[in-house]
């Protein structure tokens, strides 16, 4: 426990307590009078409103497009299931600066909806809701249609054949058992529209702010430290209800079921019924999830093959944007988020060794620290490495290390979430007999636990590279203007006017989108569906 708990001082702890006294202390005295003073401003109100109601609409809208996908995913069988399930988990793993980019390629000035019917959804909240259902699709499938599929069918037959209807046995049977599973899921979206930067950003316009927003605004713009520290301790204290109510679902759905094997449920449609259902699921997938990514990569090609490509390997073309040709942000971002896998993986690894080993109330304050970070505006964080971060021994301000250890704080929870279910089913007495036999410990875990763990580390590995390529709120504070990131680079084009910068955005976007739908990829391959709790 000592190197995660190390880590998450310095590179957390501290830099956020900095902030958070620099806005809060005056002459060495807590003011905490501004706390009434802040959220009393008509504006912060109106912030704090919009966060609640665009998460809760965009949590709503969700489950309303995807439960009937959750159902297709885990009951029907068809042809390319394996290859769709796949399809529609890429925006999960893409930067939000991405999926703001191809929904601005869709419905934004110049956008599909305004060449063909002249009608532009951006500066609209109904730009945003829609980007989150795009972001957010595949959690809901992912956490319903996972348990759905292990449900024992047999149980609502029995039902139907006791009398209960369709819908009456279902409502009576299955409902109650997918509740956990369905509170998860709609916890989980509500977090991270609740805590949503780049989408808002970028979709919103000036018209619209969410917390995370506006803590940027109030950092980055007005210089406004004290607005910053309460806004701060406001997200955090709301994401922590969260993120507690979460917990309790999750223990609550892993001691209630008894569950099957998922080929043992999945089924060919049948009837017209079914396969009207499934035609609707394809086309949803159709139209939310593949055509803007489509429309996104139809842009970066612009009508002229690969001009914009091609002027992302000159740094004349973009002087007044980058010190380098953007181009460099690809090696730049690949560069970063390999490092911060390697710093993910050793302090996950280690964290969630230390709570396999261990129980009691001490363990689980260790295992919510490691979730902090989901917890703490990105923003906040970001602008703590600088101020703190600036003298012996830790004098990082002008070290590359700086983005990678940023993206590693995103990355472990990850890595955590996804090795703990692994390493706690591994027998202890298989460690004991090793030790019996003259392995020492470090051995024991060579011939034992890597063994089993390995594909669980291959996943946690695969997850925190694509969460670390496309970190946005911490990096774009820390990114030196000569060594710009993927996301970096698509924000700081897309704030400038220009068809050249426009273009060039859309094909770094494609760019990231790619690489991270390869991870993704990959990730399928090795992946298990035991492998992990997301």
């Amino acid at each position: 426990m000592a190197v995660p708990v190390a880590f998450f001082a310095v590179f957390f702890a501290y830099p956020v307590a900095a902030i958070v006294g620099r806005g809060l202390k005056a002459d060495g005295v807590w003011q905490f009078g501004r706390f009434g003073g802040v959220l009393a401003r008509p504006e912060i109100r109106d912030v704090l409103w919009f966060t609640l109601w665009q998460a809760l609409a965009s949590t709503a809208l969700t489950l309303l497009i995807a439960l009937p996908g959750a159902y297709v995913f885990a009951r029907f069988d068809f042809p390319g299931k394996q290859v769709l399930r796949a399809v529609v988990t890429v925006p999960f793993v893409l930067p939000t600066v991405v999926v703001g980019t191809a929904f601005l390629a869709l419905l934004g000035r110049g956008g599909l909806l305004d060449e063909l019917w002249g009608v532009r959804l951006d500066t609209t909240v109904w730009a945003i809701l829609l980007a989150h259902v795009f972001f957010n699709y595949a959690v809901v499938v992912r956490t319903v249609g996972g348990l759905w599929a292990q449900l024992d069918p047999r149980q609502e037959e029995a039902a139907r054949v006791l009398g209960a209807g369709r819908f009456t046995a279902w409502r009576r049977v299955t409902l109650p058992a997918l509740a956990p599973a369905v509170a998860a899921a709609a916890l989980m979206v509500f977090l991270f529209t609740f805590t949503s930067f780049g989408v808002v950003q970028i979709l919103g316009g000036p018209g619209f702010s969410t917390l995370e927003v506006e803590i940027y605004r109030q950092t980055a713009q007005l210089l406004a430290l004290p607005t910053a520290a309460v806004l701060t301790l406001v997200q955090f204290a709301a994401v922590g209800a969260i993120l507690a109510v979460h917990a309790w679902t999750v223990r609550r759905r892993e001691r209630a079921l008894k569950l099957v094997d998922p080929a043992q449920t999945a089924r060919r449609p049948s009837g017209a019924g079914q396969w009207t259902l499934l035609a609707g699921v394809l086309l949803s997938v159709l139209l939310l999830i593949l055509l803007p990514l489509a429309v996104l990569v139809e842009r970066s090609l612009g009508g002229s093959g690969l001009a914009y490509y091609h002027a992302l390997t000159s740094a004349d073309a973009n002087s007044g944007t980058f010190l380098v040709a953007p181009i460099e942000a690809i090696g730049n971002s690949l560069r970063y988020a390999v490092v911060a896998t390697l710093i993910a993986l050793v302090v996950g690894g280690l964290a969630a060794a230390a709570l396999t080993r261990r129980a009691g109330r001490l363990v689980r304050g260790f295992d919510a620290l490691l979730m902090l970070p989901l917890g703490v505006s990105a923003v906040t964080v970001g602008f703590g490495f600088l101020i703190t971060l600036d003298k012996p021994p830790l004098d990082l301000r002008t070290s590359w290390i700086l983005v990678p250890l940023a993206q590693a704080l995103v990355g472990v929870p990850f890595v955590v979430r996804t090795m703990l279910p692994v390493l706690r089913a591994v027998d202890a007495r298989l460690r004991e007999a090793a030790g019996v036999l003259g392995a020492s410990p470090l051995r024991a875990w060579r011939e034992v636990d890597l063994p089993l763990v390995r594909r669980a580390l291959l996943v946690a590995a695969g997850f925190a590279f694509a969460v670390s390529l496309g970190e946005f709120g911490a990096t774009v504070f820390i990114a030196r203007p000569d060594n710009p990131t993927l996301p970096v680079a698509v924000a700081r084009l897309l704030g400038r006017s220009g068809e050249l910068n426009y273009g060039q955005a859309m094909a770094l976007s494609t760019i990231l989108m790619l690489v991270c739908a390869v991870s993704l990829l990959l990730l399928e391959r090795i992946r298990t569906d035991r492998s992990g709790e997301f």
